[in-house]
């Protein structure tokens, strides 16, 4: 049987959150593009050839059986691909810096420069290459620096495709998106390989979807969603602090300002705080680019809503001890959920992270239980053990996690915990049994009938003694 011709070979660089659920929509919605996945890490790439895919999001397993060995396929020969293709998208990790000048604060990029000059010496054709990674503004133009300075007459179009996905919902926002946005440089090239890559996406996403910009537009887009939707979650949860204080309720604030047609209901739902790899990341990294540009009143501001996030985390924590009796020495917590969301297994950042320290910090016994972050959770509380093991549990039943506890501390908002037998909790809890709801899901009057103390942010309190 004669192989396959494809329209295009699109390659995507880096197999994780951002490119393997972006290449298996394409794949499923572009059946004349052959789209290879690549990654240094083996294990990786052998996760996404079997069922048991190497990350968690619904719906994502569904469409990768449906194209994988048709037009999507999986590699570590990273050269040989970077050959043949014709469009190729970066999606490599851009940690915050730990080192140097800018730690803390700017994008470590060592990654994404290693990706580029992998590119030069593979590459024996014109290539389109395409920031999928979220990068600081102007991060292209170091990339064409690095690219069209090579010697064997080629030429590199870097264009800027930043992903809006959430995750828990990244299939759905894939095929159904707010937007697309690709820049490029406005030269005559450059819009010519900005039209290659929206006919693309224009195979299921009405044009009037896909928004094409410069190529420095488009990368601080990316930074500034997130310095936006994280700055919305920082706002309401100021306002969740002062609502325990005057006893004003923050779901009938949120409620109230939320149907506002300028304001908008979304991301206005107090919690513990924001999790995940981009928020604190993003913000940060702006935060760097202003001061670098001498714009320090700016970068101030954005700055503060990192501020919050953590301030939001210490007051969950001080709350639980102060109303436990000033004390959890040697008391039982369970911790349910330790996802930074739900619907994901990722834990990048998750506020669970800083409750589930400091409470070991304070000689607590916690029994962790999430539905798909076990693992996750168990690597990132691996350096805060050191020796003492024992002192944290994991398991998958919430039941199990509650048994013996004096207290249930509600860290993601995974639907099953709204679902819960509660009465069958308290029985097997220590007494006074407490309920820290760091997600607002719970009824809060209902567990307090059945003899649950409960805590939720920006709630009244409600206590029996």
């Amino acid at each position: 049987m004669a192989e396959k011709e494809f329209k295009k070979r699109i390659l995507c660089i880096g197999a994780g959150y951002v490119g393997g659920p972006t290449m298996a929509m394409i794949a499923q919605k572009c059946p004349q593009y052959e789209i290879t996945i690549v990654d240094i890490n083996a294990a990786r790439i052998d996760a996404w050839q079997t069922d048991d895919l190497p990350i968690y999001e619904p719906g994502l397993l569904e469409v990768v059986k449906l194209v994988r060995g048709k037009n999507l396929f999986f590699s570590t020969d990273i050269d040989s691909n970077i050959k043949k293709a014709d469009i190729i998208f970066v999606s490599v990790n851009t940690p915050t810096k730990t080192y140097g000048e800018g730690e803390g604060k700017a994008a470590d990029l060592q990654f994404w420069e290693k990706t580029a000059r992998s590119i030069m010496n593979a590459s024996e054709s014109d290539k389109i290459i395409i920031e999928k990674s979220t990068l600081p503004v102007r991060t292209a133009y170091a990339m064409e620096r690095i690219l069209n300075v090579n010697t064997k007459g080629i030429h590199f179009d870097i264009l800027s495709n930043p992903e809006f996905l959430a995750e828990g919902s990244a299939i759905k926002d894939l095929e159904n998106p707010d937007r697309v946005l690709i820049g490029s440089r406005e030269t005559a090239s450059g819009i010519k390989a900005r039209n290659e890559v929206v006919d693309i996406y224009a195979n299921w996403i009405p044009r009037n979807k896909i928004l094409t910009s410069n190529l420095w537009s488009a990368e601080l887009s990316k930074l500034v969603a997130n310095a936006f939707l994280a700055q919305r979650i920082s706002s309401i949860n100021s306002i969740s602090a002062l609502c325990e204080k005057t006893e004003a309720n923050i779901s009938e604030v949120s409620n109230a300002i939320g149907t506002d047609s300028r304001i908008g209901n979304k991301f206005l739902n107090a919690s513990v705080g924001f999790g995940g790899s981009c928020f604190k990341k993003d913000i940060l990294n702006l935060v760097y680019i202003c001061e670098s540009y001498g714009l320090h009143e700016v970068a101030r501001y954005w700055e503060s809503v990192v501020k919050i996030n953590s301030y939001q985390e210490k007051r969950f924590v001080k709350n639980m001890i102060t109303l436990m009796f000033n004390t959890v020495s040697g008391k039982n917590v369970a911790l349910f959920g330790f996802a930074f969301k739900a619907n994901t297994g990722d834990t990048r950042e998750s506020p669970a992270i800083y409750v589930a320290r400091h409470l070991i910090n304070e000689h607590a016994k916690l029994t962790i239980t999430d539905p798909k972050a076990i693992g996750n959770a168990k690597e990132e509380l691996k350096p805060y053990l050191k020796e003492d093991i024992s002192s944290v549990q994991f398991t998958e039943n919430p039941y199990e996690a509650a048994k013996d506890a004096h207290a249930i501390a509600i860290l993601t908002e995974w639907n099953e915990y709204r679902d819960l037998d509660y009465k069958k909790i308290f029985e097997l809890m220590e007494k006074p049994a407490f309920i820290f709801d760091g997600r607002d899901i719970l009824d809060h009057e209902k567990l307090f009938k059945i003899g649950f103390n409960v805590s939720a942010i920006g709630k009244p309190l409600m206590k029996h003694f």
